[in-house]
């Protein structure tokens, strides 16, 4: 039997109109995620214009690991945030606060495992990765310094998916508020005024990183009546229960994220090969496809949390309706973006790098991001209706489709069929390849997506209803 609490921490995203409920739970959220991406890049700003291009592929390939790591914290954190919706949706609170501490514990521990293996096998990874041997030190650094704040990237994101399970999508803003503010005064001190290189860049994050989970972590315990959380082992505890449902559902959002990922450092792995202008160019693209397809993907996540609560209070018609509120906010927005970009390509470059060389092959980079904009736009919408149901088969298949199939399949498809590549110093028709190959990647996983929504599958396959 459920527990009854009149304290309550969030937003109802099962009552009031749909649009209106969507866009101020997601707004919060989209600034979040626009302002952690924007402190990212300005890593790579200050980077570019005091250090320079080798300290611009020291940034890069260093920061591949975390880049390939934070998405796993993300997909367990969805997998927390679509639990507990279901829950909160349901009305079922003493499994919730339940929850919430196998899931916080889980985390943690996946973090702590992590970040051993990375500082263990560093070098390796940076080989593996064909890092040029002129930025291999300020990779190391970059890679070491960023390992340690692993457990903060995971403790941060376990919190905020608690929050943001419960309809709360504010605090985290704040939170990230407080970590751009530290980690841009010490980019410039570090790098500008201090010349620490990758190494000064990479201490920055680490310590806004911290600055995000102790803000987070302070909210969440100061408001612990509103939570049922208490700061003792037995809280902490690891219900089988749960951690089964957690597992089933974060393992295959993980799995789905980690093979896009080992997609991408494949990809990039090969434009590394290609010397530094490809390598240069690709890094800074890496960044603005993240920056850019940051609606989208926010809306997606508000929609998979609205979703989530709907299905558990089985309204079906508002759970379809906020899909479609997405979709059409979501398409709206990356037309706008794309067109902006499209017109001012070298300028948009130009943000990050001095580079001539760069630039001209930044204008070509463009042009497939453009199409990837628009074709995530619509991925992520139908894909919010797979997350919000907590359909872990799917997100596996999903996973499969983009991350081998597509990305890795595309660009050895355009590399060696459609641009016809002759001999490895051919350098620029190998980049195009790759970059087309990754620029179509979400086609089929769009599709996929699609057929599941206007399926009605999810109306039966849930996660309290699996139970």
């Amino acid at each position: 039997m459920a527990s009854i609490t009149t304290k309550k921490v969030g937003r109802d995203l099962t009552e009031g109109p749909i649009m209106p409920s969507l866009m101020l739970f997601a707004l919060p959220i989209v600034i979040t995620n626009l302002i952690q991406q924007l402190y990212s890049m300005v890593d790579l700003m200050i980077i570019g214009q005091f250090v320079g291009n080798v300290g611009t592929v020291g940034v890069n390939t260093g920061g591949e690991i975390a880049d390939f790591l934070t998405p796993v914290a993300t997909s367990f954190a969805s997998a927390g945030q679509i639990y507990i919706a279901q829950l909160a949706g349901a009305r079922r609170f003493e499994e919730q606060k339940k929850a919430t501490g196998t899931f916080i514990t889980l985390m943690m521990g996946a973090s702590l495992a992590l970040m051993a293996l990375t500082l263990i096998f560093t070098k390796p990874i940076l080989h593996l990765l064909n890092c040029p041997e002129a930025a291999m030190g300020e990779a190391v650094n970059y890679m070491v310094i960023t390992a340690v704040g692993l457990p903060f990237i995971y403790g941060y994101n376990a919190v905020c998916g608690v929050l943001r399970g419960m309809g709360e999508s504010k605090r985290p803003l704040v939170f990230i508020i407080i970590a751009a503010a530290v980690n841009v005064v010490l980019d410039v001190l570090l790098v500008a005024v201090i010349p620490l290189s990758a190494a000064g860049t990479a201490i920055a994050t680490v310590v806004s990183q911290m600055a995000s989970f102790a803000a987070s972590f302070i909210y969440m315990y100061k408001h612990r009546e509103a939570f049922d959380f208490e700061l003792r082992l037995s809280y902490f505890r690891c219900e089988r229960r749960h951690m089964k449902v957690l597992l089933q559902l974060g393992l295959p959002q993980a799995v789905r994220s980690t093979l896009v990922r080992i997609s991408m450092l494949w990809v990039n792995a090969n434009i590394n090969a290609c010397g530094a202008i490809a390598s240069g160019t690709n890094g800074i693209g890496n960044k603005l496809q993240k920056f850019l397809e940051i609606f989208s993907s926010s809306m997606s996540q508000a929609s998979a949390a609205m979703v989530g609560q709907n299905l558990g209070a089985k309204k079906y018609d508002r759970a379809k309706k906020a899909v479609v509120s997405t979709l059409l906010s979501s398409l709206a927005f990356s037309a706008f973006i794309s067109a902006v970009i499209f017109i001012f390509p070298r300028q948009t470059f130009g943000i990050f790098t001095t580079d001539d060389a760069v630039k001209d092959l930044g204008v070509y980079y463009i042009h497939m991001l453009v199409v990837h904009i628009m074709v995530s736009a619509v991925t992520s919408s139908y894909q919010s209706m797979v997350i919000g149901a907590g359909n872990a088969g799917l997100n596996f298949l999903i996973g499969i489709l983009d991350g081998v199939l597509c990305k890795i399949g595309l660009s050895v498809l355009f590399v060696n069929v459609i641009f016809k590549v002759s001999a490895q110093t051919d350098w620029f028709m190998t980049t195009m390849g790759y970059f087309w190959g990754t620029g179509l990647s979400r086609v089929l996983p769009a599709a996929v997506c699609i057929v599941y929504f206007y399926s009605g599958v999810w109306k039966r396959k849930n996660l309290l209803a699996e139970r």
